[in-house]
């Protein structure tokens, strides 16, 4: 079975917008997706279209967090999701033994030394903790400009969008090489627009600074690695794809939903309410005590339960959940449209207009957040 898997930083509001990641990233047939900055003040699951949000708890100013979105194919395969810290969480995939992806982002290029040191270290720490023979892939925002410097080459190959690495490339290179793992994302061949994972706001530098790790002996695993400019949820980076070749042991059995009386139990907590079934439960078993002494202890127990869920539909009525509105509505749209014309055309005309439009969705998302 093939799976294939993304990277992506996003805003703010990624939680008010996972359906609309989720219906971005469907379209790319992904199986399973690790986001970065998710900036939550808590972690948690939540249903996202044809996905399953796992998400984890950002840093104390609500910064930072990763999280996973998990197709349904897959989910039963799912063992475990851990979230470490705001920079690094991992989850754990039932294979032919255990497949561990790592998702992570890197502390900027200008923080100082002590900042990268301990994230190195926390990273280390986790890594060790799995066996050797188990498959290890990491995705993240490294921050990292790798360069294709000659020492390097057993690691990252002579596909890299840089010539020279910038300190944070220096530290993720050393660390693939200190665990025998390689840089493949910048190991296969593509077009420079097809290697770019970020790009400033003047849209004039462009940076692959998002990579993926995969230990060494298992690196033909990833069959290919690249960034899809037109994927948007309104991030400043592009969605990095890859192609895995991995056997899940997902469920052959497809998920029924199975539809269940749920009573509106919020009525009991009204003085009408609680009369209301007090009155229908007491006449219901007042019939019953006309019952013969000498009854199938199977059937007496039918009919109690039958007459306990009569007198709660008759009185209480059934719960009706909210309905909420999608996410993704004309806001979305308009940016996406924005966003595939600067591309088209990146004029400074195109550009000041997708900058105006990304302004007001972010107001207008925050503004849907306080609510």
């Amino acid at each position: 079975m093939g799976w294939r898997w993304h990277r992506t930083s996003r805003r703010p509001y990624i939680f008010l917008l996972k359906g609309a990641v989720a219906e971005e990233i469907l379209k790319y047939k992904l199986d399973l997706a690790g986001v970065q900055e998710v900036r939550r003040d808590g972690g948690g699951i939540a249903p996202a279209g044809d996905y399953t949000f796992f998400y984890g708890k950002g840093n104390e100013k609500n910064k930072i967090g990763t999280g996973f979105f998990v197709h349904k194919r897959i989910v039963s395969a799912v063992k475990t999701v851990e979230f470490v810290s705001d920079r690094i969480s991992y989850i754990i995939l039932k294979g032919r033994w255990y497949d561990i992806v790592m998702n992570v982002h890197a502390p900027t290029e200008d923080k100082i030394d002590d900042t990268k040191g301990r994230f190195y270290e926390e990273l280390e720490h986790v890594f060790d903790k799995f066996p050797k023979y188990l498959t290890k892939i990491l995705l993240g925002d490294f921050n990292a400009k790798v360069g294709r410097e000659d020492i390097f080459k057993p690691t990252i190959g002579n596909e890299g969008l840089h010539e020279i690495s910038n300190d944070n490339g220096v530290r993720a290179v050393n660390f693939a090489t200190s665990k025998n793992l390689t840089v493949r994302s910048i190991m296969l061949p593509h077009r420079n627009i097809q290697k770019f994972t970020w790009t400033y706001p003047d849209g004039k530098i462009h940076n692959q600074i998002d990579h993926i790790l995969i230990d060494r002996r298992r690196h033909s695993s990833i069959l290919d690695v690249r960034s899809f400019r037109a994927a948007d949820c309104d991030t400043d980076h592009y969605l990095v794809g890859a192609k895995v070749r991995e056997r899940l042991a997902v469920s052959k059995q497809t998920t029924r939903r199975v539809h269940r009386e749920r009573f509106n139990l919020k009525k009991l907590n009204e003085v009408e309410g609680t009369e209301k079934y007090c009155v229908e439960i007491s006449n219901r078993f007042t019939a019953l005590e006309n019952l013969e002494t000498e009854v199938d202890v199977n059937k007496a127990w039918e009919t109690i339960r039958e007459n306990i869920k009569m007198s709660a539909r008759e009185s209480l009525r059934y719960y009706e959940p909210k309905k909420h509105k999608p996410c993704f509505d004309e806001r979305c749209s308009k940016r996406k449209q924005a966003k595939l014309q600067w591309l088209q055309d990146p004029s400074e005309l195109n550009g000041d207009n997708l900058n105006k439009i990304r302004r007001e969705t972010s107001r207008h998302f925050r503004n849907r957040k306080r609510e």
